[in-house]
């Protein structure tokens, strides 16, 4: 089950300066998929976490990847994904532990106190649809539309820890 992360942890973006996870809830939400490049299941969900994430891409609130690796197993993973949208790299899993995650790829929606708002573990679109029509609704914004006839059957995914 999804927790606050600690303040003070760090994130380190492919572009940019690390900062605590705090500093990057000061001014809007944070929105992060996870994943791990070393498993097929969070390849699977990459078409469908790039639309949802386009979808809010525009809205107050910030969206990016987290990867279970390096900056450079994170481009590799992500290719162009990786410049489309914030990518965060957490080679030893602070964050993903951080956040309490037990199955990957997850989606975790962070209001301006580090709470936790919604998130879903591994991919179950009804999970996934609950996180982001509170999304939608918290940014006054559009919703995407989970699933579509292009998204993959639903899958448990990996264990976060890896």
């Amino acid at each position: 089950m999804a927790t606050s992360p600690p303040p003070d942890l760090v994130l380190q973006p492919l572009t940019g300066k690390p900062r605590a996870v705090e500093e990057w809830v000061t001014t809007f939400h944070l929105v992060v998929v996870a994943l791990d490049p070393f498993t097929h299941e969070s390849g699977w969900i990459l078409p469908t976490a790039g639309r949802v994430m386009g979808n809010f891409s525009g809205a107050d609130c910030r969206v990016g990847w987290l990867v279970c690796g390096t900056e450079d197993q994170a481009r590799e993973f992500l290719g162009p994904w990786a410049d489309r949208f914030l990518t965060f790299a957490d080679p030893d899993r602070e964050m993903v532990r951080g956040l309490g995650l037990e199955r990957l790829p997850a989606i975790v929606h962070l209001n301006h106190s580090l709470e936790i708002v919604g998130a879903a573990e591994g991919w179950n679109p009804r999970a996934w649809r609950a996180v982001t029509r509170a999304l939608a609704k918290a940014m006054s914004w559009s919703r995407p539309r989970i699933p579509t006839r292009d998204d993959p059957a639903p899958y448990a995914g990996t264990p976060a820890a890896g």
